[in-house]
């Protein structure tokens, strides 16, 4: 930023736009109002420069301080909303919906979008919606204001946009750092551990990468090439398995997704990284038949104690499947995140494993059951639009059959309650 304010301030000198100086001695309210009159580029960049530049000084307070500004200030004008709507319903034509248009749409949205034509704003951007979303909960009168970054950031992070790239042991030692850092799911606890993810020919990471943000992750994904469906990540990470030829592989295990930005949360890439590594492991390796995850199931212990049900050891898979099958929210959704995510980008349900996960973390959320979710190239359409329209889950007869089982099993202890 410092060789971008050393050209502005050149430009400035020689009479481009208005005064640098009283640019940086506007308040907030001012310089976001600046931002939004300016019509010349050089403002226009000086202006965003400095509102980035304060932003990334404040502290907790002055930053919510800046969100109510962008929230009540930059909001829309509902009475401009309600007769440009008139006059458009009155006389739709071009220029009546473009008053429309432009009325319907709060001067934030533009403010973000002027902000984001600043050289390497992008990120900034990303890492200020961050600090909005730990705010929302507390102060949920952003929430509009929320809804306008997710707007935007669909738009600027839409897949026609991103890059798949491959990440193996021989990319830079940056990116690596990076990827030991995002893991979400199964921590990676040293460089050994690392490279037993990435270096073996039976092994892959993929991730989507931004042209804005070239040097960042999106989300990635872990792939182990395996003989058969694994069911336990021990297996799958053991530290003395023997390393499979990766031809000789007949089924790709997604084994852990990361998503890793935390100012793109509800930017939906999974489905895209899935079927895009999908579409190409399927060119490189034509040997593989099977395409499943082996997934952690988050809240089943949860929801066990909530219903009352206790989770006998040794005998759990029946009321997993249940859970996975038919515990519903409100909106008649799965209960379980990673349920939605995976039926919803057209996967089915096709194995449930006891003792798959034995960290503390696994015990805790699931009592160390684990699900794979099977993605069959010639049934995703079919299960997303099912599972979309009708709330259908895709299921193998096994998975049905034990959810048949736990619903008998957890009869007794209802009928006791």
């Amino acid at each position: 930023m410092s060789v971008l304010g050393d050209l502005l301030s050149t430009l400035f000198e020689r009479g481009a736009g208005e005064s640098l100086a009283r640019i940086q001695k506007g308040n907030l309210p001012d310089l976001t109002r600046g931002l939004l009159s300016s019509s010349g580029e050089v403002s226009g960049m000086a202006y965003a420069q400095e509102i980035l530049e304060r932003y990334a000084k404040m502290d907790g307070a002055e930053k919510l301080a800046f969100f109510l500004h962008l929230d009540q200030d930059l909001d829309l004008d509902p009475a401009r909303v309600r007769d440009t709507l008139d006059a458009y319903t009155a006389n739709p034509d071009r220029d009546t919906y473009r008053a429309f248009m432009e009325a319907a749409e709060p001067p934030r949205q533009e403010l973000i979008r002027r902000l984001n034509a600043l050289p390497g704003a992008t990120a900034r951007l990303v890492a200020m919606r961050a600090d909005l979303l730990a705010l929302l909960k507390a102060h949920p009168e952003l929430g509009p204001l929320d809804g306008d970054f997710r707007h935007l950031f669909s738009s600027w992070f839409n897949r026609g946009f991103l890059v798949l790239r491959s990440v193996n042991w021989d990319s830079p030692a940056s990116l690596l750092d990076k990827i030991v850092a995002y893991e979400a799911v199964h921590a990676i606890d040293s460089w050994d551990d690392l490279r037993r993810r990435l270096h073996p020919a039976d092994r892959r990471c993929f991730a989507f990468f931004h042209p804005a943000v070239p040097d960042e992750p999106l989300i990635f994904v872990e792939v182990a090439l395996t003989r058969g469906v694994p069911g336990s990540i021990q297996a799958v990470l053991a530290e003395d398995r023997a390393p499979l030829k990766a031809a000789e592989a007949d089924t790709a295990v997604f084994y852990s997704i990361s998503n890793c930005q935390a100012g793109l949360a509800g930017i939906s890439f999974g489905n895209s990284l899935i079927k895009q590594v999908v579409a190409d492991l399927s060119a490189e390796l034509p040997g593989l038949k099977t395409f499943v995850t082996l997934s952690p199931i988050p809240g089943l212990m949860k929801w066990l104690d909530a219903e009352g049900i206790p989770a006998p050891t040794g005998a759990l898979r029946p009321l997993a499947a249940r859970y996975l099958l038919e515990a519903k929210r409100g909106d008649g959704q799965p209960l379980d995140p990673v349920a939605r995510f995976h039926l919803g980008n057209g996967a089915s349900v096709h194995m449930v494993h006891e003792g798959a996960d034995t960290s503390p973390r696994g015990l805790a959320q699931s009592g160390g059951a684990m699900v794979n979710y099977a993605y069959d190239l010639n049934r995703i359409s079919k299960n997303h639009e099912r599972f979309a329209t009708a709330r259908e889950i895709a299921a193998s007869s096994e998975v049905t059959r034990l959810s048949q089982q736990g619903r008998a099993e957890a009869l007794p202890e209802r009928q006791k309650t």
